[in-house]
């Protein structure tokens, strides 16, 4: 009785070795075909390189203007929402990049942020 079983075991084991060649070579023929149909064309060397304005480059030079900015204007510049420019102010201004922020809110006016000077570290 013990013979069948491990024949049984050993049949299941060389069917399932076989089910995996078959996988592999499958997915071996599939890479070759995708790679052989994707060319990379150069870049044209003729068309001037544009570099991109980033939108903490724009926020910073808002900020730097002497009157500084209000959270809408930084909104409308980076087409962020306002906790966005809150986090941004915190996290990248103040502690990253280590400047110092001023607030300032005349009466009947908006809060306007302007960095000051960078903090010594």
């Amino acid at each position: 009785m013990s013979t069948p079983s491990i024949a049984k075991s050993r049949n299941l084991k060389t069917a399932a070795s076989k089910k995996k060649s078959v996988k592999s070579s499958a997915t071996a023929r599939r890479k070759v075909t995708s790679a052989v149909t994707t060319t990379k064309v150069p870049p044209k060397s003729d068309e001037p390189k544009v570099e991109r304005v980033t939108k903490q480059e724009r926020l910073l030079t808002l900020l730097s203007q002497a009157e500084g900015a209000s959270i809408e204007e930084m909104m409308q510049a980076t087409n962020w929402q306002q906790h966005s420019v809150r986090g941004f102010l915190a996290g990248t201004v103040k502690k990253k990049l280590g400047f110092s922020l001023t607030t300032s809110k005349a009466a009947g006016d908006v809060r306007r942020y302007r960095i000051a000077t960078r903090r010594g570290r």
